[in-house]
């Protein structure tokens, strides 16, 4: 099978997570399963809540991450620097998207270059595991120079790949070359999934190999195996509808790699500040989204991906009054209660 431009196939997925049903059918990220319990007396004054964080060495306003959604396109080079420029004015992080396009074709480098309107954000690189395997720490070391990035995720997303017509179909090597990224790269690695979650056995074999940060993408909100079917042969269609909603749940990830001392970018279906904080309530250091923020720019630009910030920031900020949590550390330590269906996944994990 030919495999078509990549730039092509970087427009179809802009084009198809602005306008189509692209997320989980069935399966929730099981956030809706964290309920934090009400406080009457938060004794604190709201306007002097603590919203700051640090990831990744870098000081954040408030504790939510643009996440890495695209590159390699016309189209893309204004989303990513729109959506950019949003995150410097409310002091958020930002990460690209597979910067796979660059690596091939140099030309595309302008499309995900963004600190001439972000020079202080918290910046993530991104590249597939599969492409780490391929490329040497010195065309890797490349990539995170070229765009200023502060740190570099490594994306796992073989679930995509398997239904993606022009997927990659051998994983061979990917861990090995994680540790060497790890042992010799100049910026943290964080290990990202794509939309199925981290499991407690991809965790065990992260830590063991020494990732401290991750990204759990989990289960429950855009399924790249559905945006990828909607774009492939009947045969790789039906393949996609099957595994639609595969993966393990987003709550459940945050908690999975917490056990293990990680460093968590709770990502996966989130939605809004109240997503968010139930995300950071359960053990993640920062909250992830992509899709909202892709639909807000691509429809109203700037402004539209300022306005829904600016709301995510207020539900955050208000579940922090209503659970009289003056800071972020304060709001992981909020009394939750978990339902049952995240507790069987809970449950699930050996190291519990």
């Amino acid at each position: 099978m030919s495999r078509p431009d990549i730039s092509d196939r970087k427009r179809d997925h802009i084009e198809l997570c602005a306008d189509q049903d692209v997320e989980a059918r069935i399966k929730t990220n099981l956030l809706d399963a964290v309920e934090l319990f009400h406080d009457s007396l938060p004794e604190l004054d709201v306007d002097a809540i603590d919203l700051s964080a640090s990831f990744a060495g870098k000081r954040l306003k408030a504790p939510l991450l643009i996440t890495g959604m695209t590159g390699g396109a016309p189209e893309a080079e204004r989303i990513n620097k729109e959506l950019a420029m949003v995150a410097q004015e409310l002091g958020l992080a930002f990460g690209v998207g597979s910067q796979r396009a660059m690596a091939r074709n140099p030309d595309l480098t302008a499309t995900y270059q963004v600190r001439d309107v972000a020079p202080d954000i918290c910046l993530l690189g991104n590249i597939g595991a599969v492409q780490a395997a391929e490329m040497s720490t010195a065309q890797t070391e490349d990539l995170v120079g070229a765009i200023g990035a502060d740190a570099l995720c490594v994306h796992l997303n073989p679930g995509q790949e398997l239904i993606q017509p022009e997927g990659d179909r051998d994983f061979r090597g990917c861990i090995d070359a994680i540790a060497r990224l790890v042992e010799e790269l100049s910026v943290p690695v964080i290990a990202k999934e794509t939309g199925c979650g981290l499991s407690p056995r991809t965790l065990d074999r992260l830590a063991k190999i020494g990732v401290k940060h991750v990204d759990t993408s989990g289960a429950g909100g855009t399924t790249w195996i559905g945006v990828e079917a909607m774009r492939a042969p009947a045969a790789q269609q039906t393949l996609g509808e099957l595994y639609w909603d595969w993966g393990v749940p987003t709550a459940a990830s945050i908690v999975y790699a917490k056990r293990r001392e990680m460093n968590v970018i709770g990502s996966g279906g989130l939605r809004t500040g109240y997503d968010a904080a139930r995300a950071i309530a359960l053990g993640a250091d920062i909250a992830g989204m992509a899709l909202p923020w892709l639909r807000a720019c691509y429809n109203e630009g700037a402004p539209g991906a300022r306005a829904f910030g600016e709301r995510c920031l207020t539900a955050l900020r208000t579940a922090m009054a209503l659970t009289g949590s003056s800071n972020v550390d304060e709001l992981r330590q909020a009394p939750k209660m978990i339902g049952p269906r995240l507790e069987r996944w809970l449950a699930a994990d050996p190291r519990r």
